[in-house]
């Protein structure tokens, strides 16, 4: 395997990078609140960044969420294009790639994804196996019930919901009850309330699964980088601050939690890398895809909490730049899934014996 970026994934990365630098500062931050920056958002689109997630695939795609993730950017650009551009890319009918991804490349639509599946979520009017069937292919329903948070749903034009029957159902906003909801990190999240709400499906069997797996990848990178940004923090501020007139980075202790969380992130980046390089390879990646939401998740925590502490008193201002890479290093923790909860489901299907065992589990990264 090679993760060495093509010209085109480096060139976005670049991007991404030089535009998330400039607009994404603390205090354009500050001033934002809660909610997406729209010009930042539409920065993005005008570069073109989101549309070229169909060239640079995932693997892309986590290059640049790193680049979010070190400046913690208020914007929705992994759930557009994990539940909007790479779903309808990769499981819509030739019509709804045609209606839908237009918008979903110049940014002026913003999808999100009501994940995992709910099980109080439901066609209306027929049984799961039927609706299953009948709903492949661009077919259309209504679904009934609530998802208590969905990650940035006030700025969605739309939302991917996945139903208890792990069936893939596209909502309009506009025909869904949203409540605002506020997170430990400032995603722009509602309550989805469906009452018989019109929806129309996508993909068919194991869509699901793809997407889901493209969620974890895409939201480890994320994390890679909200790590590496709590990271470069702390490192500055100990070589900056001194107590007995010598830098807190000459002291060992602090040497060796930094060290430790650079070795944390750094095992959050290569499993997404190898998770996502495999995705876009097209081998089996499931379980790759387990690894490193394990190791956002996990890791993840370490080093958030490392990159407050490292802070001393600082670390405990709420309005310092760092308690934001606490927060979503927080918030990322436990989106799609906990450690405990992950590591389960990835002994599931290490022991499922469906040809995605030990080694499509990751499992070969894991001895090395």
């Amino acid at each position: 395997m090679d993760f060495t970026p093509t010209h085109d994934q480096a060139a976005a990365a670049g991007l991404a990078a030089r535009i998330f630098g400039d607009l994404s500062t603390p205090e354009r931050l500050a001033a934002a609140g809660t909610g997406t920056d729209p010009e930042l958002w539409k920065a993005l689109g005008s570069a073109g960044l989101p549309g070229a997630v169909e060239e640079t695939g995932l693997l892309g795609l986590v290059l640049m969420l790193e680049e979010q993730g070190r400046t913690t950017a208020q914007v929705p650009f992994a759930a557009s294009c994990v539940y909007g551009l790479l779903a309808v890319a990769g499981h819509g009918t030739s019509e709804q790639r045609d209606r839908l991804l237009p918008g979903l490349r110049d940014g002026t639509e913003v999808a999100t994804g009501a994940f995992p599946a709910q099980a109080g979520v439901r066609v209306d009017g027929a049984e799961e196996g039927e609706a299953r069937e009948a709903g492949a292919g661009g077919g259309a329903g209504r679904l009934t019930g609530v998802v208590p948070w969905v990650p940035w749903l006030r700025d969605a034009s739309w939302v991917l919901v996945a139903t208890a029957d792990r069936g893939l159902w596209r909502v309009r906003t506009a025909d869904a009850g949203c409540d605002a909801v506020e997170l430990s990190a400032p995603w722009s999240a509602g309550r989805l309330v469906l009452d018989g709400a019109p929806a129309e499906r996508l993909g068919g069997a194991g869509a699901y699964d793809d997407v889901l797996a493209m969620a974890r990848t895409a939201f480890a990178g994320l994390q890679a980088g909200v790590c590496a940004g709590s990271l470069a923090r702390a490192v500055e501020y100990t070589n900056e601050r001194e107590q007995f007139g010598r830098p807190l980075a000459a002291k060992q202790g602090v040497q060796l939690r930094a060290a430790d969380a650079y070795m944390d992130t750094e095992a959050i980046r290569v499993t997404a890398y190898e998770a996502a390089w495999r995705r876009d390879e097209e081998p089996p990646y499931a379980g790759h895809a387990l690894t490193a939401a394990w190791w956002a998740s996990e890791a993840g925590r370490r080093v958030v909490h490392a990159g407050q502490h490292l802070h001393g008193g600082m670390g405990a201002d709420l309005e310092h730049p760092v308690h934001r890479h606490f927060l979503w290093g927080r918030q990322l923790d436990a989106y799609l899934g906990c450690g405990g909860e992950l590591l389960a489901e990835l002994g599931d299907l290490i022991a499922g014996g469906d040809g995605s065992g030990a080694e499509g589990a990751g499992m070969t990264w894991a001895r090395k």
